[in-house]
């Protein structure tokens, strides 16, 4: 008895892996609308126009991913620390919104293959010295967005030597108060900080402070989209159009449009 009923626990699971995995699938093959999920204030990858329209690099690309799956692209607008919680409940089907790819991330949510690649920095009042690093940095305060990688690293090698890490919730916030002296610096990534605030006339007064910032750990080695773990078949669809954008020289040519360097990752 014992044994037949461990034989039909078991059938019954196959079953019902098998039958998620077959809706899973069906799914993915009547895709119809593909819902990003995005933090629209972090310029030049992902901001709005003065009427509210979403514009930026990664909504290019978004959209051209979606014209060439031949679905209707929809975007959820979510502050970034929640982009992931909101993942998981099924407010959107993937994650569209310049969030490098690490190991910490990857044991929530799986990727896609890397698209691009940003380096870090930290800017600053022009002539203050500053340099990203925990000695220069002690007794001030430097402003972060929340639930980024640059959160993260400040964080960790940073606030325990005496430097006041601020976790905002945008990026527009990080620049207001970088603008009016409440912070001494911000650290985000460098196209982010250029053509979000330092090409601004907010922006005047302001420069790089010190070299880019590298840790493989902490601060990864690329972007790419993120999808709930386990749904393969999406996966497979949104890697399948990001390669042939990249075939195409569609991701390129778009990368061009907003960045200064080369970013995108064969």
């Amino acid at each position: 008895m014992k044994v037949n009923l461990r034989n039909q626990v078991a059938l019954a699971l196959v079953a019902a892996a098998t039958s998620i995995g077959m809706a899973a699938n069906v799914c993915a093959a009547d895709l119809k609308v593909l819902r990003f999920g995005v933090e629209a204030s972090y310029a030049p990858f992902e901001s709005k126009t003065a009427s509210g329209q979403l514009q930026g690099f990664d909504i290019d690309v978004g959209n051209a991913v979606c014209a060439k799956l031949n679905v209707k692209c929809v975007w959820v607008e979510n502050d970034f620390d929640g982009l992931i919680p909101a993942l998981q409940a099924r407010k959107f089907d993937a994650i569209n919104s310049d969030m490098t790819i690490t190991e910490q991330r990857k044991q929530a949510i799986d990727f896609t293959d890397p698209i691009y690649t940003i380096p870090n920095q930290l800017i600053a009042k022009k002539g203050s010295g500053l340099q990203p690093d925990a000695a220069s940095l002690k007794g001030k305060h430097v402003g972060v967005l929340q639930g980024t990688i640059q959160e993260t690293y400040a964080k960790a090698k940073w606030a325990n030597a005496g430097v006041d890490v601020v976790s905002y919730q945008t990026q527009d916030q990080v620049y207001a108060d970088l603008a009016s002296s409440r912070l001494d610096a911000a650290f985000q990534d460098s196209e982010a900080a250029s053509k979000g605030f330092l090409k601004r006339p907010q922006g005047a007064g302001f420069d790089f402070a010190g070299p880019t910032v590298s840790d493989q750990k902490l601060l990864g080695s690329g972007v790419g989209y993120g999808v709930r773990k386990g749904d393969k078949a999406l996966l497979d669809k949104l890697n399948g159009a990001l390669k042939a954008l990249k075939e195409d020289g569609t991701i390129d040519k778009l990368a061009a449009k907003y960045f200064d360097v080369k970013v995108v990752l064969k």
